[in-house]
């Protein structure tokens, strides 16, 4: 039967109101951002939309850019970006960096901040193009996956239905609309041209099923391996196929190791988890993983820090067979050829092949999961029990792993001390540790873990940074009072840029010793400065309690470095 598509205004309507409506229909209920330039108006019109869009409105471009990055990846809508172009591109560019690298859906709603009639008189702001201007659709367009522009009040409105489509579709991602003045002060009408109708039918169906022949394929290769074993990336988050990859992993008895940026696709206490391969990875992980006849790879892209330095003693085509899932064909066979590639969502083909495979298997599995786990070790470092003062960044995140609640969110920052977290920390739920690996930015974590608190309420939300990715979003704790989210902050402060320091030496990777914890009680922060190991569990529970966010400052050893996690396979 039929079934007529409607229009989406019935009266004339200001062109805000319109583009406010398309984001309620497409399920958006959070927006981010600074008003400024012409997107004022949105801002204008976003107040009298405050019953079904939140409003975070923060201290700079750069936290809204990452909350929009995370509220996409967590929620698989769009995360929505407002702000004024040149400010939206230059301050808000971590998190659309990310979101591109990472394959998150997200919205940057911004302007040419274009002055009609003078656009040829260099014109203040503008990014029209034009002489003497900077180009906006040429800056926006290497940084996403596309960009609409509108000139008149229709085609803003169907501009954004267009880049909630585009952001949604196939391997997700960032999409930019830029609106001029004019599209964004005037109004449309119900019989305005070309017609303007309900936002549903832009919206991506469910993708299809992987092609049936090739699952059979895919099964039967992976019924005649000896040493199978499951890679999962960031694809199972972005897919949330947390469920789906339980469900195969407990069906099939195949171990599963994660790429960093799949850390927390998979908790790390199942009994038939590895934690993380690679460069970085566990010692576990890149043992089964070598040792492997059969490679499931689903929703990674295996870059370089994946497969240590494509190391074939760790990943070989040539000995072992690859069954690729990726949402984008042409991520299939990229870094490594696949001679069974299925196309589709990963949590519904991870599916499909549970039911093309036997059951059974889950305790041969364990057995051999526990025997590389016994031979390897697995998060049971002794130094997890250290006395030493400076503390060593492994005792703290003992303590984080022994005092956080098993459902805690953990969002990690740049730098030495995301290394040592990927590496030491333990995760215990699904969906429980996340890491800006894509564009591996600085000062991703707090605004992350604010982003992620906002979409999971009822969970606990730990950012773990450096001293110096600190410094760069701390403004983010002002947001995060005024807006009433409550986080807790830990800093690795060990007075340096870690990465830097042991990389290439002290020059230009000291800081002075500021006392985080004094800034942050300044601000209105629960806080504490931890300079004994003795000190962390209970300044940790009494963050947890505290109600309001809270920071713990934590003076850090200098003593490791990354060096003594780098795989021997990536030396």
């Amino acid at each position: 039967m039929h079934m007529p598509t409607l229009p989406l205004l019935t009266e004339k309507t200001k062109t805000a109101d319109a583009v406010l409506q398309v984001l309620e229909e497409a399920g958006i209920d959070m927006v981010f951002g600074m008003a400024g330039g012409h997107t004022g108006r949105l801002f204008m019109a976003l107040a009298q939309h405050q019953n079904t869009i939140r409003t975070l409105m923060v201290r700079h471009e750069s936290l809204a850019g990452v909350m929009a990055e995370v509220y996409g990846r967590l929620t698989r809508k769009p995360g929505v970006i407002i702000g004024q172009g040149p400010w939206v591109l230059g301050n808000g560019l971590i998190g659309t960096m990310e979101a591109l690298l990472s394959s998150s859906p997200m919205l940057l709603l911004t302007d040419f901040s274009d002055s009609p009639g003078f656009n040829l008189h260099g014109a203040y702001q503008a990014g029209t193009g034009d002489y003497g201007v900077w180009n906006a659709r040429q800056a926006f367009g290497g940084v996403t996956k596309e960009v609409f522009e509108a000139q008149d009040p229709v085609t803003a409105v169907q501009a954004t239905q267009f880049a909630v489509k585009h952001a949604m579709s196939g391997q997700m991602g960032p999409v930019a609309v830029l609106y001029s003045a004019n599209s964004v002060a005037g109004s449309v009408e119900p019989e305005g041209r070309p017609r303007l109708y309900k936002t549903a039918p832009y919206l991506p169906t469910a993708p299809a099923p992987a092609d049936a022949a090739r699952v059979e394929g895919a099964a039967a290769a992976i019924k005649a391996a000896k040493k199978p074993v499951l890679i999962a990336g960031n694809g199972v988050r972005i897919s949330d196929a947390y469920g789906a990859l339980i469900r195969f992993a407990e069906h099939t008895g195949i171990p599963v190791a994660t790429t960093a940026s799949g850390k927390g696709t998979f908790a790390e206490t199942h009994d038939l988890a590895l934690g993380v391969f690679g460069t970085f990875g566990i010692a576990a992980a890149n043992a089964c993983v070598a040792e492997a006849d059969l490679v499931i790879v689903a929703g990674s892209k295996l870059g370089v820090s994946d497969t240590a330095r494509a190391n074939d003693k760790l990943l070989d085509p040539a000995r072992q067979t690859f069954v690729q899932i990726d949402i984008e064909p042409r991520n299939a066979s990229w870094t490594f050829p696949a001679e069974h590639v299925l196309i589709g969502d990963a949590g519904a083909i991870l599916d499909q092949l549970s039911h093309a495979l036997p059951t059974g298997g889950r305790e041969a599995g364990a057995a051999r999961v526990a025997a590389i786990r016994k031979a390897n070790g697995y998060f049971d470092a002794p130094e997890y029990e250290s006395d030493a003062a400076p503390i060593l960044p492994q005792r703290v995140i003992g303590a984080l792993r022994q005092h956080l609640p098993d459902d805690s969110i953990v969002t990690c920052d740049a730098g030495e001390n995301r290394i040592l977290m990927t590496h030491f920390y333990q995760t215990r739920s699904a969906g429980g540790f996340m890491q800006a690996a894509g564009a591996g930015p600085m000062g991703f974590a707090i605004p992350a873990a604010m982003g992620a608190k906002l979409v999971h309420p009822d969970r606990a939300v730990v950012a773990v940074c450096g001293d110096g990715g600190f410094a760069m979003t701390m403004n983010g704790l002002m947001s995060s009072i005024e807006h009433q989210i409550p986080i807790v902050v830990v800093i690795f402060n060990n007075h340096a840029l870690g990465w830097v320091y042991h990389g290439g030496g002290p020059f230009a990777a000291e800081f002075n010793d500021f006392d985080h914890a004094a800034i942050a009680r300044a601000m209105g922060c629960h806080a504490e400065r931890v300079t004994q190991p003795e000190q962390l569990g209970p300044a940790i529970r009494s963050a947890l309690a505290a109600g309001k966010p809270a920071v713990i400052d934590v003076v850090t050893s200098l003593d490791v470095s990354f060096r003594d996690v780098t795989s021997p396979l990536a030396a």
